[in-house]
């Protein structure tokens, strides 16, 4: 019998500018009683990569632009969140009813450029995304495997919405150790019929599994993904996005 289990990883305190995240996950594996295998995957959620990396910022530092001010008038929103917005923002996909959907350096398209102010526990203040997702989750698989001598592979999320369906879901912002995508093309399905378009988004499958027990208020920032078999991989979660010459959204 197949199975795949999802463990939460309690007692992580909040995250600081600085902590060493897995020193902390470490820890919090210890108090929950629960040892790391070689095959799992530590997903963890962008929040506390971004604050342990120093990627929170004060609206008291951003002097809004006038476009920054003219939008924040009309949708009556804080000119200093709009150009947090914009300076995370390489293009600009789509500004209307008050939602700015933009791409970022990187190449994510999604609302606000990632830019949240949701658990940062302070007012005016922002948690921007990591620099660089992938190598933040490099990093730390190394750490983790030098610290418990363990390989796992290490997915970090993100909470995205999406074309076509309403409603958010957790996506892989940055990974180490798996390849992001199922390519099934070659393979047959059950009457024995080639597939020629199916590929999956199995990093996004799993974050989104993931997120079932990291709830937005439930301090739960890593789970620990086991009996998944995934094709090790070292590359990035970038091949996650459509080409833009496939994209009929951008």
């Amino acid at each position: 019998m197949r199975t795949i289990s999802l463990t939460a990883i309690e007692g992580i305190p909040m995250v600081k500018a600085g902590d060493d995240l897995a020193t902390l996950i470490a820890k919090g594996l210890d108090d929950t009683g629960f040892k790391l295998a070689a095959g799992d995957i530590l997903v963890v959620c962008q929040k506390v990569v971004s604050k342990a990396e120093g990627r929170v910022v004060n609206f008291k530092d951003f002097e809004p632009s006038e476009f920054a001010k003219a939008y924040a008038r009309r949708w009556e929103k804080d000119p200093r969140a709009i150009e947090i917005v914009l300076r995370q923002t390489s293009r600009i996909v789509r500004n209307d009813r008050g939602v700015l959907i933009v791409e970022t350096g990187p190449g994510w398209v999604c609302a606000n450029a990632g830019v949240d102010e949701s658990n940062s526990l302070e007012d005016d203040r922002a948690i921007l995304l990591p620099e660089d997702p992938d190598e933040s989750a490099r990093r730390l698989r190394n750490d983790i495997r030098r610290r418990l001598n363990v390989p796992v592979a290490v997915l970090i999320t993100d909470t995205f919405g999406r074309p076509w369906r309403d409603g958010l879901t957790e996506i892989c912002l940055g990974i180490a150790g798996m390849n992001p995508i199922l390519d099934l093309r070659g393979t047959t399905d059950l009457g024995g019929r080639e597939l020629h378009h199916t590929v999956v988004a199995i990093a996004d499958e799993i974050a989104s599994a993931a997120g079932l027990l990291m709830e937005k208020a439930g301090a739960i920032p890593a789970v620990v993904v086991r009996g998944y078999q995934y094709e090790p991989f070292e590359g990035s979660a970038k091949i996650l996005i459509r080409p833009a010459e496939m994209d009929l959204f951008r």
